[in-house]
């Protein structure tokens, strides 16, 4: 086609619409309405290009988090049979409301990352609050499918080859429940390109076991085999792991829970991240431990905050400390229950 005979076509229609928006506020407006939907149109189309590409490269095989990770074709009623994954997976489910209130209201971001965000509930539920989030996954499956709020925010990414992002591009990185996939071998050079990405403050949810400085301990169940349970429990807070491959839990197929690899001590993380280049803020770890008391969730989030050397304690400032999340408009089940049971008490 020859391009030459379509520019005075194109630029007559360019020439067009700048006198309609000059003329008209509702049409300057739909005009850019418009705009914004289009370039977002065209980033989701990519994204799921290249996560398509991805599956294909892999040759159409199943990997762990593929569909069935994500409870598709799997028994709804919870019941996951020993398998790892989940029975549903939804906003409630994977508790993303909880997560975003929680970094919302503790930290001062404005562009975050969620890294392994799987379909971004996250992702989805901190642009709700307002927050320039982003999310990325090493699942196209998760990519392909991201939750509606998500589409088009969420891109592949894998810690081991390089994330697509650029240095310090952001102030808040979360990463939940994704660190101890990694084999420990693999876990510094993650910790390395968490640093990169990070331009200020990392919060992370990893299951550790022994002391923890700033919340309820860790422990060993359901992280290794039934047998080896005891012997861990004596070994004391000397050891700092991590549990070898043959000591891990295992799900019904043989595999490793939930593809858990990396279980270790609270104080080894703490060294790990140490030698990223990240400083560990407790005082902040210590307020969001009471946040997520009321959903009773404190003892399973074993959660970290690390930041970079740099950055301004004010990035921590929270906002309305005296208000419960609750009161700050969090709705969710948990929460729900929590206040429904401490309403009875006081009643009774």
């Amino acid at each position: 086609m020859d391009r030459s005979r379509l520019a005075p076509v194109v630029e007559a229609g360019r020439s067009g619409l700048a006198r309609l928006a000059a003329a008209s506020t509702p049409a300057r407006r739909t005009m850019a309405r418009l705009g914004a939907e289009l370039a977002r149109a065209a980033l989701v189309g990519e994204v799921v290009e290249e996560a398509r590409a991805a599956d294909s490269a892999r040759g159409g095989r199943d990997s762990m988090y593929g569909d069935a990770y994500f409870g598709v074709g799997r028994d709804p009623s919870g019941n996951r049979q020993g398998h790892s994954g989940y029975a549903t997976y939804d906003r409630v489910s994977s508790n993303a409301d909880i997560a975003a209130y929680l970094l919302w209201r503790n930290f001062r971001a404005r562009r975050t990352l969620d890294v392994g965000c799987a379909t971004g509930f996250l992702v989805e539920a901190l642009r709700d609050l307002g927050l320039d989030a982003h999310g990325c996954d090493v699942s196209p499956y998760a990519v392909e499918h991201a939750a509606p709020g998500a589409l088009g925010y969420v891109r592949l990414g894998d810690l081991g080859s390089g994330l697509p992002y650029d240095d310090g591009e952001f102030d808040l990185v979360s990463a939940l429940e994704i660190l101890e996939h990694l084999p420990p071998d693999l876990v510094p050079g993650a910790l390395s390109e968490l640093r990169r990405v990070c331009g200020g403050v990392v919060y992370a949810t990893i299951p550790s076991f022994g002391h923890n400085s700033s919340g309820p301990d860790g422990h060993f169940e359901g992280k290794v085999r039934p047998e080896r349970l005891a012997h861990y429990q004596s070994l004391g807070e000397s050891y700092e792991g991590p549990v070898p491959p043959e000591d891990l839990a295992v799900d019904t197929e043989g595999q490793p829970v939930e593809g858990h690899l990396a279980i270790a001590s609270f104080g080894w993380w703490t060294a790990r991240f140490s030698e990223a280049g990240f400083d560990r803020w407790a005082d902040v770890e210590r307020r969001l431990y009471a946040d997520i008391a009321p959903a009773g969730l404190a003892r399973f989030w074993n959660l970290y905050v690390f930041a970079v050397p740099d950055a301004p304690i004010e990035l921590a400032a929270p906002r309305h400390p005296e208000r419960s999340l609750r009161e700050l408009g969090l709705v969710h089940p948990l929460i729900e229950h929590a206040a429904s049971e401490a309403a009875a008490a006081e009643d009774g």
